[in-house]
């Protein structure tokens, strides 16, 4: 392990702290106050720099981030609130919508609100659904299915895994297992996302890594550095230089792109935000079988200034355009579909140019 420069097996490291959270470790908090009061958040420390925030009653997704004390995440004018204050219809997803690192958008649908007519012989009485801005999953708590840190032969894993449920009396019933994994003296973490079907009739599933990146890395001159096949306006704006990012500015209106990026050798797709120093930088790595897609999200106006990096399991037209050209995933009963998603990140010009090697 290289814990902050210095390259420590296991005992070596121990003869130089009193016990590992001297350094790294992850822990369970609780917000005391606020519209946050009594969620329940993880702490991760990597030990090298990266710390983040599990949000566990919100899905278990991401909150905070930064590394060498340079925040990486978009934070709303939301803010972390509790599971209790969601607003699950239509556009409500906004009005919970605290920004993070991660907003997860699914399991049965992403993009706009939409109705869609899921007749099911076996339950009939699912005839209609309503479906809200990036579905209903952002706003489950988690059952924690446990936390710590595992030692092997060559060094350390930080690890926390949950479990959370959508469901509904004759809807969908379906389960996210999520496991995320931070190596001590690294700045990445993994996430294995298990989605699984536990209704007796066939479910349809949607998944979006909704990956929200903000000032200090997001400034002008910011931009994102990404192989692509294409890039397509979700709506009528001007594209020209869509991978590079302004200064606020006011009145300034989102933006989407729908991109078809370039699938390495590996069967992966890498993706990296940096900003105008190129001293800063955070960058995805994912499977792009079950993500074959990708939106660029733009928002850069005064007061929510914001670049979002979107895999995604469907393009921008959503979920009953996924259904008419026959790509929307259904999962038959008791069938999982699994996800890998790494997120890292980089501080100080020679690391970010290291980084930056992946690409060429």
């Amino acid at each position: 392990m290289d814990v902050y420069g210095q390259p420590l097996d296991r005992s070596g490291l121990l003869a130089h702290v009193g016990q590992l959270s001297q350094v790294a470790g992850v822990r369970l908090v609780i917000i005391a106050d606020g519209a946050g009061r009594g969620t329940r958040l993880l702490e991760f420390r990597s030990g090298a720099g990266l710390e983040f925030e599990i949000i566990v009653d919100r899905a278990f997704d991401i909150g905070h981030a930064s590394i060498a004390g340079r925040p990486l995440a978009w934070v709303s004018q939301v803010g972390i609130e509790g599971p209790w204050l969601r607003e699950p219809v239509a556009l409500g997803w906004l009005r919970n919508f605290g920004g993070g690192l991660l907003a997860t958008g699914g399991l049965d649908h992403l993009g706009s609100p939409a109705t869609s007519d899921d007749a099911d012989p076996d339950s009939p009485a699912k005839v209609t659904n309503d479906y809200p801005l990036h579905g209903r999953l952002s706003g489950e708590p988690a059952t924690l299915v446990g936390y710590g840190a595992n030692w092997d032969a060559t060094g350390c894993t930080l690890w926390a895994e949950g479990l959370i449920r959508q469901a509904s009396v004759f809807g969908e019933v379906l389960e996210l297992r999520r496991r995320i994994d931070c190596r001590v003296g690294t700045n990445e973490f993994r996430l294995r996302d298990t989605v699984t079907n536990q209704d007796y009739s066939p479910s349809p599933h949607m998944m979006l890594y909704h990956v929200n990146l903000g000032f200090p890395l997001v400034a002008n001159g910011s931009r994102l550095v990404l192989d692509y096949e294409t890039a397509t306006p979700r709506d009528d704006f001007a594209a020209e230089g869509w991978d590079h990012f302004g200064p606020p500015t006011r009145a300034a209106t989102e933006e989407v792109l729908e991109i078809r990026p370039t699938v390495g050798t590996d069967g992966r797709v890498l993706a990296t935000v940096l900003n105008a120093e190129e001293d800063l930088a955070v960058y995805e790595d994912y499977r792009a079988d079950t993500l074959p897609y990708m939106f660029l999200w733009r928002m850069l106006g005064e007061g929510t200034y914001v670049v979002g990096l979107e895999p995604s399991t469907n393009s921008t037209a959503g979920r009953c355009d996924a259904r008419a050209k026959g790509e929307l995933v259904i999962l038959a009963p008791g069938e999982s579909r699994d996800y890998d998603l790494l997120i890292g990140a980089h501080s100080g010009a020679d690391a970010v140019a290291m980084h930056l090697r992946r690409h060429s």
